[in-house]
């Protein structure tokens, strides 16, 4: 992408196109969501939500994802270019952004996000973002959930028929009139430890869980 480009898209204006542009693809999906019952009566009955996946999954989610836009909720975007784009997205989407990734400014950026999910209960998390490895859930999203109490709740994203990129991710666009399914899981708890290896166990819990709605 060339600097006159990427200057224009992450323009007021053309972010403004771009969001409405991805509104009106997504308009067509036949979408299905299934097991979001659960954890919005947890969020409503007080408790705090972590929603979680994979980046491969992620662009399926965010015409849905507006529903929640009353809870104020956050996320955490990278600072590379790509991720300024994303961010005017979920911003227009009704979330908060955190800008930061376990490459640059990460500490900061999880105590933002920390601090924010305190607030408002909710909060989403791309678990092997910005840049990989696909499939190896990092160590932030179980962090957050051990500083603020937060219950995890991953979440997936399918269609029966997609296009797939030559990416590191092997990131998926759905067809236009595809049928599109956003999947919740089950609610996961995990409890503070002090030890590295009680942590690890609890990380690849949660990696396991995930990986098996990953399309590698």
């Amino acid at each position: 992408m060339g600097i006159r480009s990427y200057r224009l898209i992450t323009s007021g204006p053309g972010l403004s196109f771009l969001y409405r542009f991805i509104r009106a693809y997504s308009w067509p999906f036949r979408l299905t969501v299934e097991n979001e019952q659960p954890w919005m009566d947890y969020l409503k009955s007080g408790g705090s939500v972590l929603l979680c996946t994979w980046h491969q999954q992620f662009f399926s989610a965010i015409r849905y994802f507006r529903h929640y836009r009353e809870f104020d909720p956050s996320l955490m975007i990278s600072q590379s270019k790509d991720g300024e784009i994303i961010a005017g997205i979920a911003e227009r989407s009704g979330w908060r952004t955190v800008r930061g990734s376990s490459s640059k400014d990460g500490a900061k950026a999880l105590k933002e996000m920390i601090r924010q999910l305190r607030v408002s209960r909710l909060a989403g998390h791309i678990v092997d973002g910005p840049l990989g490895p696909a499939g190896i859930v990092k160590a932030g999203a179980i962090r957050m959930a051990h500083l603020t109490g937060a219950a995890v709740v991953p979440f997936y994203t399918a269609a029966d028929r997609a296009w797939y990129f030559n990416s590191w991710d092997k990131f998926f666009l759905p067809k236009p009139f595809s049928k599109v399914t956003l999947r919740f899981g089950d609610i996961m708890k995990f409890e503070r430890v002090k030890d590295d290896e009680s942590f690890e166990r609890q990380r690849r819990h949660l990696e396991d869980a995930m990986r098996q709605f990953l399309i590698l």
